[in-house]
Order: structure tokens, then sequence, then C-alpha cells
């Protein structure tokens, strides 16, 4: 009996590295955080041996959705405050988690080659101005930061017949780098990953102020380094991190 005993001690001491080892996140974050959150979870895995972050991008209101149906995912990173709100209200959060810990701005961008020298925005009424990439407003904040600017300017109606819908910001920024799309708007972070690819027409105003929140989902397995990522999102290594890819303070 003595022996069968030590045997399991042995045997669960044995476990215990393996334990540590399989310790493992999955962070569902905005389609705009996608090179900056990459780099931040290998800093973040550095700090914490044996735990593995895994990701998730895609439009804010695309991983809402998925979370609401029972995706297995324990760090939800929204590009705007709204779907952050939604996802209150469904009580799918950890609400005592949620923070704001970056912030960014809307751009209008067009390709680098072949652009048609926008300066302002009812330039996009322009005939030079065919096709506009801007992100659905329904599940991509992106696009609802646009749908602000143009209301506000008293131009959506007029120009609702040249948007070309976008899933992410990503896409769109595609759109525009491939030249399939005159002008789009996307964020200035997106703007600086595409290089010499598209560049930045204007920095338009009247939309809410971009602010990104995080929070720990409800229903997570790994709650502790759940809390643990979303904690280090504010310190100064993953605030240099997020500022190295253009974002600002939150």
């Amino acid at each position: 009996m003595r022996l069968t005993r030590r045997l399991l001690v042995l045997a669960f001491a044995s476990a215990l590295p393996w334990a540590a080892a399989a310790q493992q996140i999955t962070v569902s974050a905005a389609a705009s955080l996608t090179d900056a959150f990459k780099a931040i979870g290998t800093q973040f895995e550095a700090s914490k041996p044996g735990a593995t972050v895994r990701y998730n991008f895609a439009a804010s209101g695309v991983l809402l959705q998925q979370i609401s149906q029972g995706a297995p995912v324990d760090v939800f990173a929204s590009a705007d405050q709204e779907t952050m709100d939604r996802a209150a209200n469904q009580k799918l959060i950890e609400a005592d988690t949620r923070k704001n810990f970056v912030s960014n701005s809307l751009v209008l961008v067009e390709p680098s080659q072949g652009g048609t020298g926008l300066k302002s925005l009812q330039d996009l009424e322009g005939p030079a101005v065919k096709k506009i990439a801007i992100g659905k407003t329904a599940t991509v904040p992106v696009g609802r930061y646009t749908k602000e600017v143009l209301d506000n300017a008293k131009l959506w109606t007029t120009l609702e017949p040249k948007f070309v819908q976008a899933d992410s910001v990503r896409q769109v920024l595609d759109y525009v780098s491939r030249g399939e799309a005159e002008a789009g708007f996307v964020y200035r972070t997106d703007a600086a990953i595409a290089g010499d690819k598209v560049k930045i027409a204007l920095t338009p105003t009247g939309h809410t102020p971009v602010t990104y929140p995080v929070s720990v989902i409800a229903e997570s397995k790994e709650k502790a380094l759940a809390r643990a990522f979303v904690d280090y999102l504010s310190s100064d290594a993953a605030q240099q991190t997020l500022a190295r890819y253009g974002f600002g303070k939150p």
C-alpha cells in the first residue's frame, strides 16, 4: 500500500512539467492587431515558461459571433468599444478584467502608384474614384468609424454606390494596395504595414475615438493565464511593441 502511494506521488510529480507545458490560451483579436500581437505573443511566452498563446484574427464583430456561439476563447481584444459592450451585455466577458490598452486613428488611403491624388473627402465624389473600400458596418469596427466620418460630412448616401464591402480592415487594405479600389478607410497602423503599396491621403475627423478594449472571456478554462496576458498588454515591454507598430497610448 505504501509502495503504491509512493508510485502515485512520483507519477504525479513527473506529470507536473508536462501540465505546465500544456498551459495554453487562445486570444481572439481584431485583424488590425495581427502583426503587433504576434510579436507580443513571443514576448509573453518568454516571460511565462511553459505557456503558449494561440491567435484567431478577424473582424471584431465576427470574433464576437464566434465567442457567443461557444468558440473556445480565453481573451478577446476588440477594435472598438461597441463590440466589447455587446460582449459585456451578453455576459461573455469577465467585466472586472476589461481595460483599454491601446489607441489608433482612421486614415483615408489610396494606391501609391496611380492614385488620384485625393486631398479631401469631397474628392471621393469625383469620377476618377470608382470604388471605395470600406469595412462592413455590421461586423467591422473600421466600417462604423468610416460611416461616422462620411455621415458627418454628408457624403455617405452620395458615395454608397461606390462602396466595396470588406470583411476586415486588412481586406480593405488589400483592395487598395492591389489597385482594386481607388480609395479605402483603414487604421494608420494598417497603412504602415502596407509600406510603399499605399499612401495616406488624409486623416479624417468626426468619428468616435479609436480605442481598443481587451477582456478575459467568462468561459475561459485558463483564467489565470488569460488574466496574466491581459495585464501584460499594459506592461512597458508590450506598450513599446505596440508603439513600434504605430499604435498610441490608450
